[in-house]
């Protein structure tokens, strides 16, 4: 008999699509909800990074900018190299007033990956650099 409370019944599947619905629920301005469903597959499946990354961008999305900071942060530990990352951990230093700790990131990520936004927001061209 099928388990049906909880996420004890819960497969792979099941979680895949969470993960998706997840993505539509970001898509469609919901941070809050994409959150609740990301919270059972990491806690099932708590090395997933692509979970993790979905979940740092709806809560910096849902203004929840410290829980953002620690998301990325783990994805960074996990994929340094991950411009992204990089990118998204700078705009939530700076929506919380730390520029320093934001032009470091802003930089890392336009180093990994020379697309224009993060050239822009790494400010290489800036007279005070």
């Amino acid at each position: 008999m099928p388990e049906t409370s909880g996420w004890t019944g819960r497969t792979p599947e099941t979680h895949v699509i969470d993960f998706r619905a997840a993505e539509r629920l970001l898509d469609a301005r919901d941070p809050r909800g994409a959150v609740k469903l990301l919270d059972s597959v990491i806690a099932a499946h708590p090395e997933n990074t692509a979970a993790r990354l979905l979940r740092a961008r709806a809560f910096f999305a849902a203004a929840q900018l410290r829980p953002a900071e620690l998301e990325f942060t783990i994805v960074l530990e996990r994929e340094p190299d991950n411009a992204f990352a990089h990118y998204a951990l700078a705009r939530t230093y700076e929506r919380q007033r730390r520029p320093d700790q934001a032009k470091r990131h802003f930089r890392l990520a336009a180093a990994l990956d020379p697309n224009p936004r993060y050239l822009e927001a790494a400010g290489f061209d800036d007279s005070q650099s």
